[in-house]
This record gives C-alpha cells, sequence and structure tokens, in this order.
C-alpha cells in the first residue's frame, strides 16, 4: 500500500492483451494509494485469442492485492484493449475465447465489408474510419463465415471492456470511445449503424446500450470481488481514450505510444474520415474525437529482432544502410496483413547493433508516417510528442523517435497512463467533473523533456525507398 489518502478514493482498471492492472488513486490528489498487477495469457500462432473468463479472475487477483483499498473506493471504470470480440451466450458466457484486436484473420472479411458498403470513402464518411482485419465488424463476419454454429449460438457482443462492466454491474453498457473501434457505431450519428448491423447479420439487441459521456454504467453488483457493494461504476473505455484522459490531453497535443502496438493520436473538435484507411476516426471518451493510427508491431517485435540478434535491446549501434521493416505479426499501419519482416541493404561490414537499430528505425518509422495525418491545425508544428508506453522508458525507442521526428519529446513521469485515465473517469463521475480536468490537476503529464534534434532525413529516405520497392512481397 502506497501513500495514505485525503480525499474519497477511487480505482482505475487497465485490461490488456498481457495482463490487468488496478490502480486506487484518491480522487482529490491523484496520488496512487495501491496498486495490482495480474498477467493474461493469449494463444501462440495465427490465433490471438484469450478466455474472457480469465479477465475476470485477473481483475479480482489485481483487486486483492490492493488490500484494504480496493474494499474503500467510492467509483470505479474499466478501460480495455479494443475491438476484441467477446460473443456471449445467453446466460452470459462465452460460446468460444474472445477474438482480440491483432488477430489479423479477417483479413478477406475486411476487404469484403469495405467494397459492400460502398468502398473506403463511404466508410470513412459513414463511420469515421474503414474497417481494417483489427475493427471488431469484420471478426464478426470472420466468425459468421468460419464458425457459424458459434455465431448462430451468439445472443450479445462486447468488446473486452464491455464484458468486466457488464459482469460488475450486471447490465450491458460500453461507451462512445471503444464503441467507434467497432466498425458498426457511425460517428456521423453517433449512433448504431442499422444498415451495417443488418450487412453483418447482427441485431442491435445484441449489443450494449452506449452511455453518454459522464454517465454511470451502474453500480458494483458482483459479490466475486474485493469492492463495496453499490460502488459506482463509470461506463469505461478503450485503453487509447483512457490513456488520452490520463493525461489530460487538450485538443492537438500529439501522442506517441511504445507498446505491444504502436499508436499515434490526438484529441481533435474535429470528426474525422481518413478514406485511406491510414488513420481510424475514434471518438474519445469526453465528447470531442480521438484520430488515431497504430502499428501491430512495436515494442515486441524489436525485443525479438534483438533476441534473435542475442543482444540486449539496448545494445543498438548508429551508422550503415540496413534497413529492417519488423513486421512479424502482418502490418495494420500500413495495412499489410499478411506481411512479415523485411531486412534489406545488408553488407560485410554491418553489425549485429546496427540491424538492430535498423529494427528500431522500422517501427517508428511506420508510425511517424502516419502522425502528420493525424494531428491537424489545432496542433502547433513544433509541440512536443508525448511519448507514453513502455517502450517510452527505453533510451533506443526515445532517442529513435527524437532522431527520426525532428520534434521534442516529454516523457511524462506517470506510469500506467489507462488504469490512471480510468480512475480519473471515476474521480470525474464521483465529482462531477470533466475527467480530463482531474488528470491534469493530479499533474499527471508532467515529466522529462528532450530537445528537438535534426531529423534523420537519410534513414527516412532509405526505409521509404524499401517500403515502396517491397511492397509486393510484404503483401504476402
Amino acid at each position: 500500500m502506497g501513500a495514505q489518502s485525503a480525499g474519497p478514493l477511487v480505482a482505475g482498471v487497465d485490461s490488456s492483451t498481457q495482463s490487468t492492472k488496478t490502480l486506487v488513486v484518491d480522487a482529490e490528489t491523484g496520488v496512487v494509494v495501491a496498486r495490482g498487477h495480474a498477467p493474461h495469457t493469449v494463444s501462440r500462432g495465427e490465433r490471438k485469442e484469450s478466455d474472457p473468463g480469465q479477465w475476470w479472475r485477473a481483475l479480482g487477483e489485481a483487486l486483492r492485492q490492493c488490500g484494504d483499498a480496493a474494499r474503500q473506493v467510492s467509483a470505479l471504470s474499466v478501460a480495455g484493449q479494443q475491438h476484441g470480440l467477446v460473443a456471449l451466450d445467453a446466460a452470459g458466457e462465452p460460446v468460444r475465447p474472445a477474438i482480440l484486436w491483432n488477430d489479423v484473420r479477417s483479413a478477406p472479411q475486411s476487404e469484403r465489408l469495405i467494397g459492400e458498403l460502398g468502398g473506403a470513402k463511404a466508410w470513412a464518411d459513414r463511420v469515421g474510419s474503414v474497417p481494417g482485419p483489427s475493427f471488431t465488424v469484420a471478426k464478426w463476419a470472420w466468425l459468421r463465415a468460419n464458425e457459424p454454429e458459434a455465431a448462430a449460438a451468439t445472443a450479445a457482443v462486447r468488446l473486452p471492456h464491455d464484458y468486466l462492466t457488464q459482469r460488475l454491474t450486471g447490465q450491458g453498457t460500453t461507451d462512445r470511445g471503444d464503441a467507434s473501434g467497432t466498425g458498426w457505431w457511425a460517428s456521423a450519428t453517433e449512433a448504431y449503424d442499422t444498415g451495417i448491423l443488418d450487412l453483418i447479420g447482427l441485431s442491435p439487441d445484441a449489443l450494449p446500450r452506449v452511455a453518454a459521456p459522464g454517465e454511470a454504467a451502474g453500480t458494483v453488483h458482483a459479490r466475486d470481488l474485493p469492492l463495496p457493494h453499490g460502488a459506482l461504476v463509470a461506463a469505461g473505455t478503450g485503453d487509447n481514450m483512457a490513456a488520452a484522459l490520463g493525461l489530460g490531453l487538450r485538443p492537438g497535443q500529439p501522442v506517441l505510444s511504445l507498446g505491444t502496438s504502436g499508436t499515434v493520436y490526438a484529441v481533435s473538435t474535429h470528426r474525422p474520415a481518413d478514406p485511406t484507411g491510414t488513420v481510424a476516426g475514434f471518438a474519445d471518451a469526453r465528447g470531442d474525437w480521438l484520430p488515431l493510427a497504430c502499428t501491430l508491431n512495436c515494442t515486441l517485435a524489436v525485443d525479438r529482432i534483438a533476441a534473435l540478434l542475442g543482444r540486449d535491446r539496448e545494445a543498438v549501434e548508429p551508422g550503415g544502410g540496413a534497413v529492417l521493416l519488423p513486421f512479424l505479426d502482418g502490418e495494420r499501419t500500413p495495412n499489410l496483413p499478411a506481411a512479415s519482416g523485411l531486412l534489406h541493404g545488408l553488407r560485410h561490414d554491418t553489425t549485429a547493433g546496427q540491424v538492430l537499430q535498423a529494427a528500431y528505425d522500422g517501427a517508428v518509422f511506420a508510425l511517424l508516417r502516419a502522425l502528420d495525418q493525424v494531428i491537424d491545425e489545432e496542433a502547433a508544428p513544433d509541440a512536443p510528442l508525448l511519448l507514453i508506453g513502455g517502450g517510452a522508458q527505453g533510451v533506443a525507442w526515445r532517442e529513435t523517435v527524437r532522431r527520426l521526428s525532428g520534434r521534442p519529446v516529454l516523457v511524462p513521469q506517470a506510469r500506467e497512463l489507462v488504469a490512471l485515465g480510468a480512475a480519473a473517469q471515476a474521480a470525474g463521475l464521483l465529482l462531477g467533473e470533466d475527467p480530463a480536468a482531474v488528470a491534469r490537476r493530479w499533474g499527471t503529464a508532467r515529466g522529462a523533456a528532450y530537445e528537438a534534434r535534426e531529423r534523420d532525413e537519410a534513414a527516412l529516405e532509405r526505409l521509404a525507398g524499401t517500403l515502396a520497392a517491397g511492397e509486393g512481397l510484404l503483401r504476402g
């Protein structure tokens, strides 16, 4: 247990691909008084699936690690990995393991759906996003095509955070932020799109209610968790939307997140609609928008390259002309779901450290290509990049971002920003405040600032040239 609390306590939950993290936080000051962590397992190989029941068990374990503090919370919120398909039967039990965001088996269904609704621009105008294989709408279409018995047994479809919120409250509730990543919630109307639901054979009755920003999902109904019965439960949101809340983002502040996936995003007051599909036109958890680009291959891919080379992840070396595009799990940005890694430009004098640096360059390059499309006129051209996620603590990651972006970088001191954002949402609900303003009062974005470096144009040109020349190979 951490510092003593002066105000009411709230809990924030981050249910990610790999683990569940919980924070118990003083709602007035933002002081973390207790924390917990429990791991998840994900199937290996092409299938990226998890048993939703383990998320619930991990939530209980992480809360128990918080001790007495968990039993004193007045409100809580769950943030979760986006896009995952949780199919439930009439009794609320999963009919199969959840299909996770980074499972790209639904690429054929994605392409078919885009065509059936009139093309990419029609999707962007209507939904705000072009539904790639990661989107829940493509995963549901895959399930119907490949496991019709499981689809027929499905009475309710939930996202990962919805599933946990429903088990907490007994009510089917989601929020506009996470719902905007499904492909069947239309940003143009801020409602479920019945035309799209008819197209994929899914009843609106199978979907959760979309709570308004600041609205509660219910109260704690579950008896098997160390939480006060009747504590307020916020609507929750997706992990990226929660991180934006956790940073207290104002419109135009660009964020680059380095985790299992890499993301770039910024809060905007303008509804995004990118027909190229590079930028997902997500809603945020407050009432604004969160244009976002996401890559599948980030820290895990680079760590895998380091392991293959037998080097520590920080053991990079400058120089050389090697280019490595580490698309080990297929890729979402650029949209190359069948891709594998591509290494080009080896010479006799190329060192292992240079190859490892090339892997960092390839992962960061894919994110920076999307950055200019994510941020709009609300962002100053020299605004610092807020660097977050596990990779933000690595010197090699930070210096690669500085060298390839040419921007100043700010690394917030606060950790576990998704769980902090969920806690801020819970505090906002409890106190009747804007959750982003709560996070700003907590000072979550304070951290180490690094000046801009001259951008490495030569490396960027090599990367762009290799991507263009190798696109045929990368398409698989």
